[in-house]
């Protein structure tokens, strides 16, 4: 086995182990324990996604002596590889766009904390997506909504134990019925590795035994995950949680958390139980059905929000919609998409979360709309970045959104049922979309009267006043561009990565 091989599972190690260090350490110390852990997991990433791209073929690590089905395994292919790169370097954007907010709203005693939950929560992430057990799938979604629920109430005020508490509350539940699922699942087929499962599976189904209780296994892991991931209508704990946390908790939290269990669910469908059995159930046409009503209610729900980051996260509702309405599509066509989505999705939503906080430096820390007014020229980087972000959520050429919404379309036409459904959801939700972001541009290049500016001490920000910050949004607009610009290779990436996946 060469050594590249064994750098997934070194990095789910690293990531853990990172976890207690930083506890002991000071706060600058274990600041920089974790960029350099997030450096150095995101190079190893690159290094297996090179390593597997040659070979053409995923491969199986095993971990110990012990071979299935008492033993644990990893499964690495160009998808897998992908998506720990890509959730890397978003993850190492976010954390250095927030590190002066971290230094301001945190106390000192409890900054190293903050990095222990981000590290343990890259450690989950990483599982999430190389596991090829569903036991420790379980376990590492435990572990991801302990993490999540930490960056959320470390600041400590009222409104962030509040967001924390429900997110607690919803997280549990969908815990609980994932857990359920896979108990069910477990005494169905006797195993825990996802493939042994597969066959096991098959065998169910060739037999015509036991149907109901095999839906009701999927059902349970659905659900679950859809709750854990904001689908509407579960998404009530979620524009509390991103609007008032932390810079960085809020970025990783939109762009990271909420796509690991998405993954999951791709991988459970796919790898677990079996795309045409989960066709045939009409579970995806469930699912379909809850994501297009997210894509428009998510959208309308942020149209009223005179808040801007409660705005934003209302946006991330309609996004999910998006993901899931490609997995009910039925297709491997929109899996690509929803694939896709979850890359472009990703880079925008943290940039826009980074650009609003540099708007509001701009606008006496308020987060008000009607206080944004003329932030664009206050601070001018962080204009430009709100606008890219905007752009590409709404989905205008050569950003990333404009692909993925591109991607759901060629999707739907190739679905004769949900071909119309699908095409009049994205067209509305696009018109939707571009009501609240352009109405948010506009507002941020309107000028504001040199009076009322004097009157609420409004100051201009430069970049050599927030260096960190305007370079992670520097990175975010390339990483966008990419994305909109290079996304013929991507997408072949993605393909080749499904043929392995499945």
């Amino acid at each position: 086995m060469a050594l590249v091989q064994n750098f997934p599972f070194i990095s789910i190690i690293l990531s853990l182990a990172a976890g207690p260090v930083s506890s002991v350490l000071g706060a600058k110390k274990a600041k920089w324990l974790n960029l350099l852990v997030i450096t150095v997991i995101g190079a190893m990433s690159a290094a297996v996604l090179a390593f597997v791209v040659g070979t053409g073929e995923s491969y199986v690590y095993t971990m110990g002596h012990f071979p299935a089905p008492w033993g644990n395994e990893i499964r690495v292919g160009v998808l897998e590889a992908l998506m720990a790169l890509f959730f890397c370097v978003v993850m190492l954007l976010c954390m250095l766009g927030g590190s002066r907010e971290r230094f301001l709203e945190l106390e000192e005693s409890k900054e190293n904390l903050y990095y222990v939950l981000v590290n343990l929560l890259l450690s989950s992430l990483l599982a999430l997506i190389y596991t090829n057990d569903l036991f420790t799938a379980y376990v590492f979604v435990e572990i991801n909504t302990i993490s999540a629920c930490g960056l959320i109430m470390i600041k400590q005020n009222g409104r962030t134990i509040e967001a924390a508490t429900r997110y607690m509350i919803m997280s549990l539940l969908g815990s609980g019925l994932f857990l359920l699922g896979i108990c069910f699942l477990y005494d169905l087929t006797g195993h825990l590795l996802m493939s042994n499962i597969q066959e096991q599976v098959r065998a169910i189904k060739a037999a015509g035994t036991y149907h109901l209780p095999l839906l009701v296994c999927v059902c349970l892991m659905s659900v679950g995950l859809a709750i854990k991931s904001a689908l509407y209508p579960f998404h009530a704990w979620l524009p509390d949680a991103y609007g008032y946390s932390t810079l960085s908790s809020a970025a990783i939290l939109s762009s990271l958390v909420s796509k690991g269990y998405v993954f999951l669910l791709i991988k459970i469908f796919f790898r677990v139980i079996g795309f045409g059995i989960i066709d045939d159930s009409k579970v995806i046409d469930v699912l379909f059905a809850f994501g297009i009503a997210g894509m428009i209610m998510g959208s309308v729900d942020a149209i009223r929000e005179d808040d801007v980051r409660r705005m934003i996260a209302y946006s991330s509702v309609a996004q999910i919609g998006y993901i899931y309405v490609g997995l009910g599509l039925g297709t491997t066509t929109g899996v690509i998409a929803s694939l896709y989505h979850i890359l472009s999705h990703a880079a925008t939503k943290a940039l826009l979360f980074v650009a609003v906080s540099g708007l509001t430096d701009a606008s006496g820390d308020s987060t008000d709309f009607f206080d944004l007014t003329g932030a664009g020229y206050r601070n001018r980087l962080a204009g430009v970045a709100f606008t890219v972000g905007s752009f590409s959520m709404v989905g205008i050429p050569l950003f990333a959104g404009f692909i993925s919404k591109y991607l759901f379309a060629r999707a739907a036409i190739w679905s004769d049922s949900k071909m119309l459904v699908t095409l009049v959801a994205l067209a509305v939700s696009t018109i939707l979309n571009a009501v609240y972001f352009m109405k948010t541009v506009i507002r941020i290049y309107t000028p504001e009267h040199p009076a009322v500016l004097k009157k609420k001490k409004f100051r201009a920000v430069t970049v050599s006043d927030q260096p960190a910050k305007s370079a992670a949004m520097v990175c975010f607009i390339i990483l966008n561009l990419i994305l909109g610009l290079s996304s013929e290779p991507i997408v072949h990436l993605l393909e080749r990565g499904m043929n392995m996946f499945a």
